[in-house]
């Protein structure tokens, strides 16, 4: 599916951020099911600074494939700030990017919780560095809505860091 106007203007911006400082990002999606890669591979030149990703919508495949630990989804869940810290690191270090972002939630429109409700996602972005910053937004709407919303906000969260000054300079 399409990304909305405003979905695709983040992702736009944060292609011509990571360009102008020459960085390189990778992705770690659970939620958006890849749907962050794909937009950022749909403009061309984007080989410079996306690498790549990892789509990991399964408990088993981010235990396997980005080292999250069962013990830790079981204790805060896997839609949660902590998961996606550690889907950030995981894959920064597999793909050895500059930059990267998780993306964990429920995107309904069933699985939500009282705790864990429906729209509930979680990001997470690291720096080579090692500084990690997460936080978490609550959409409202559809499952596509909901989705599209998370993608903005990971492209936008990202390119807010990328322009900051502090903690990430390197």
């Amino acid at each position: 599916s399409m990304l909305s106007h405003d979905a695709l203007s983040s992702v736009i911006a944060l292609i011509d951020a990571l360009k102008r400082r020459n960085e390189t990002l990778a992705t770690a999606e659970s939620c958006t099911g890849g749907l962050l890669g794909s937009a950022l591979t749909h403009f061309p030149g984007t080989s410079a600074i996306y690498l790549g990703g990892i789509n990991a919508y399964s408990n088993s495949l981010k235990e396997s494939l980005l080292n999250v630990s069962v013990g830790l989804m079981i204790e805060h869940g896997a839609v949660s700030e902590q998961v996606a810290s550690v889907m950030a690191r995981q894959v920064r270090l597999m793909c050895d990017s500059v930059w990267s972002v998780a993306i964990t939630g429920v995107a309904g429109p069933s699985g939500g919780t009282a705790a864990k409700p429906v729209g509930l996602v979680c990001f997470a972005i690291e720096h080579r560095t090692g500084h990690v910053r997460s936080w978490n937004r609550h959409y409202l709407g559809t499952r596509e809505a909901i989705r599209d919303q998370a993608v903005g906000e990971a492209a936008s969260g990202l390119t807010a860091a990328l322009l900051a000054d502090e903690p990430y300079k390197v």
